[in-house]
């Protein structure tokens, strides 16, 4: 049997997903996909998980589609069909997804940094949308990394290829932080713990929020948003939050020790 090439851990709430094929750096293999697909189904299942980390082993994050694979492969057995639902799922996940990158992504690898919601890297980590450069589209990618992007960003790095450095990704909207490899950790561990303050539902129906297309009628929308508001001021959770407020005291979903 193969050795595992996704490994997964939960700890005090926060379920940490670990890409640990630093052979191919990371490439998107179909051993990989499947256990990465698996890993985060548990991780969305998992009531006890409050946070999703993905993580990785190696130089390198993520290099995208493992091509010695893809090679006079049919879509099928590229993986094209697949990768979908993992961006899928990392971009409609109920719980906060925060990628930790100690190196490079690329391709692939930058689709799922944007399908996170945020995402922290060392300042010596590159990026590139390397698809132009071997003739195919960084098409399924698209869905996840536009929304992210500046557009005129967009048009020059999918166009050109070219590599750019972490500071760059930040400017241009792909990632929320860059620091220095010795402050990674602490940087991700950082966002975690603010992340765990919040009310589960609450996040999840914010970050769905965050997703939903508007309409343009904006009497609609405030009616929408009111009603929402309601939905969570009047919940069970918002509730706690207030009478944890006024009581000068944790609300219940915040785990001991945590402020």
């Amino acid at each position: 049997m193969a050795d595992e090439l996704v490994h997964y851990e939960v700890r005090r709430g926060i379920a940490t997903i670990t890409l640990d094929s630093p052979h191919n750096r990371n490439a998107l293999s179909a051993q990989l996909r499947a256990e990465l697909t698996g890993h985060l189904k548990s991780a969305t299942a998992d009531d006890a998980v409050r946070v999703i980390v993905l993580s990785h082993t190696g130089p390198v994050f993520c290099s995208g589609m493992d091509l010695k694979e893809a090679g006079g492969a049919s879509a099928d057995k590229q993986g094209v069909n697949e990768f979908p639902v993992i961006l899928e799922q990392l971009w409609t996940s109920p719980k906060p997804v925060v990628a930790r990158l100690a190196g490079p992504a690329r391709a692939g690898g930058v689709g799922i940094v944007a399908a996170c919601d945020i995402a922290v890297a060392v300042d010596t980590a590159t990026f590139a949308f390397s698809e132009v450069r071997i003739g195919v589209v960084p098409a399924v990618i698209s869905v996840t990394v536009l929304p992210r992007l500046l557009p005129r960003a967009a048009h020059e790095l999918f166009l050109t290829g070219e590599t750019f450095a972490a500071p760059r990704a930040v400017a241009i909207g792909l990632i929320n932080s860059a620091v220095p490899g010795d402050d990674l950790d602490t940087e991700v561990t950082r966002y975690t713990d603010m992340l765990a303050l919040g009310a589960p539902n609450a996040l999840t129906a914010t970050k769905r929020m965050l997703q939903e297309p508007r309409s343009d009628n904006l009497s609609e929308v405030f009616a929408d948003m009111l009603a929402l508001s309601a939905r969570h001021f009047g919940g069970p959770e918002g509730q706690e939050g207030i009478a944890a407020f006024v009581g000068k005291r944790k609300p219940s979903w915040v785990p001991p020790g945590d402020a």
